[in-house]
């Protein structure tokens, strides 16, 4: 049986070149054996700073990787790791700048080396609309999980047995999230609502996409006849999209962060893109070791903490919370789900 430390080998492997990469990257940029030992400070905090804003996402792809076959489980974590760690860590930095100082993505890039304080200031004017775009997307995902009468098993029964019941009324997710986006937009000076409310519907509009063409795509397969007893639909494509726009959401929070740190955008890409690699581990052990079978309430914890980063994000809309305490709210609701596993497997044994 594969050891913890079996899954983790590639990536204590890539956190050793990126903190060496860090240290060259400092050297040539400041000149100096004090700069170099910033930059290798700096990007072991993003290193830690992705692993702890980024768990839950873990939980979350391991719940849905284990309805994909063995081959779409594969181009996940290939594909989709070379995706999250070059897409959401390079390229969309550089797409939001472009967009922003509206410039080609290589006058961006040059913007990104020449002028690192102009680049992270555009990064920063773009965070309202990408806290509203993110934080309707995940919230959306977390309603999608408790709003479902075919979920058996509860963890805060009081509020999840109303939210389940709540799956008869149609569209009733959707009304909260808008609810929720009427409430935080109303905070906002005029001027500035416009840079809320349209990335907030946009958010909805994408999740209504994605959620029903994944749905639309994975009803077409083939039940697979070695599936769990009566068959099961395994999802393909439909379910590596879904996937790959909920990693983006999550990413929103870990890029912007990053540039209170730093705003040397290769820094970044090392240290956002070493955490990534640790996201994937961890989602292959509780695939293969079955992690949320054993832990009754995991799931639910990581889905409470995506509706808190969901809310944090919306709250950044007038005030800015601090990405470390985001990171130990979440970190702190995973910990209570696993605590209560614990507790309800003891009391099973018992």
């Amino acid at each position: 049986m594969k050891t913890t430390m079996h899954y983790f080998r590639w990536s204590f492997l890539i956190t050793v070149l990126g903190l060496i990469a860090a240290y060259w990257l400092g050297w040539k940029t400041e000149g100096t054996a004090s700069g170099a030992v910033t930059f290798l400070l700096i990007g072991a905090v993003l290193v830690v700073l992705e692993i702890s804003l980024s768990f839950d996402n873990a939980i979350v792809n391991a719940n849905k990787l284990k309805t994909m076959s063995p081959l779409w489980q594969r181009r996940f974590l290939t594909w989709g790791i070379l995706i999250a760690v070059f897409g959401m860590r390079i390229i969309f930095p550089l797409v939001i700048v472009a967009i922003a100082a509206w410039v080609g993505p290589f006058e961006a890039l040059h913007l990104a080396i020449s002028e690192p304080q102009e680049y992270a200031r555009l990064m920063q004017e773009s965070h309202l609309s990408i806290s509203a775009f993110g934080g309707t997307f995940l919230m959306l995902v977390a309603l999608d999980f408790f709003i479902d009468h075919e979920k058996d098993i509860d963890w805060l029964c009081s509020i999840e047995k109303n939210l389940k019941k709540g799956a008869a009324i149609k569209g009733l997710g959707y009304g909260m999230v808008l609810f929720a986006i009427l409430i935080f937009g109303s905070f906002l000076p005029e001027a500035k609502q416009s840079e809320f409310f349209v990335p907030a519907l946009v958010g909805a509009v994408v999740f209504l996409c994605v959620d029903g063409l994944s749905h639309i795509l994975d009803s077409s397969d083939v039940v697979d006849s070695g599936a769990a007893m009566g068959g099961a639909r395994q999802g393909t494509f439909g379910a590596f999209l879904y996937l790959e726009v909920l990693d983006a959401s999550f990413s929103f929070d870990g890029v912007i962060g990053a540039f209170a740190l730093t705003q040397n955008l290769f820094l970044i890409a090392i240290g956002l893109g070493v955490g990534a690699m640790y996201v994937r581990s961890m989602t292959i052990m509780l695939v293969e070791k079955k992690t949320l079978n054993a832990f009754r309430y995991l799931e639910h914890g990581a889905f409470y903490s995506i509706l808190a980063l969901s809310l944090i994000m919306f709250a950044q809309s007038a005030v800015h919370v601090p990405e470390v305490i985001t990171g130990l709210i979440g970190a702190a609701i995973i910990g209570t789900s696993l605590l209560s596993s614990l507790r309800f497997n003891r009391q099973g044994k018992a």
